[in-house]
């Protein structure tokens, strides 16, 4: 074999290496669609917005979060057996453990995903901790279920949620209950 065809064969290896490891991450984004998808994420993430049938989601949002320029007023007192309740965009929720809001998933480097490892990311939902060593996650959060999915799983909903185009949108930090 000849230096050349030694080049040659070399850089087809090559290609055709390349070539499944990009189908392999497009059937990771794929799969990573749908599991972002079944398991609601953004029913939570995804601000909603008046429509002609009632709220809906507002897409040009999708998946960053509440609102950054959504002041909300104080938490009202539970009453009765009500103990908790949410914001009407559904991405701001208040309760005994004080007020949560939906984190940006988006990738922007600054306010979303965009410097998470997906490490980090499968941490969080194992743990219940912001990037698996941070602050608590707080309700209604549901990662203790999404912390059952596989590795394979999460690692494909994070691969989703990179290629998504970054949205910068800064959510207010998680406020602790009043103390009494």
């Amino acid at each position: 074999m000849t230096p050349r065809s030694r080049a040659a064969t070399a850089l087809c290896l090559l290609t055709l290496l390349l070539g499944h490891a990009q189908a392999e991450r497009a059937g990771d984004i794929a799969r990573g669609r749908y599991l972002v998808a079944m398991t609601g994420c953004a029913d939570c993430h995804t601000p909603l917005k008046p429509g002609p049938k009632g709220p809906e989601p507002d897409l040009a949002r999708g998946l960053s979060g509440h609102p950054e320029g959504l002041a909300l007023p104080p938490a009202p007192a539970p009453q009765g057996p009500w103990i908790w309740g949410g914001a009407g965009s559904n991405t701001a929720f208040w309760g005994p453990w004080g007020i949560s809001y939906a984190i940006n998933l988006t990738p922007d480097p600054d306010t979303g995903l965009g410097h998470w490892s997906a490490e980090q990311f499968i941490g969080a939902l194992r743990t219940g901790q912001h990037r698996g060593a941070g602050r608590p996650i707080a309700p209604p959060m549901p990662w203790q279920a999404y912390g059952q999915m596989s590795d394979e799983d999460l690692r494909a909903m994070f691969a989703y949620l990179q290629s998504l185009p970054p949205l910068r949108n800064a959510v207010p930090a998680y406020q602790p209950p009043p103390a009494r």
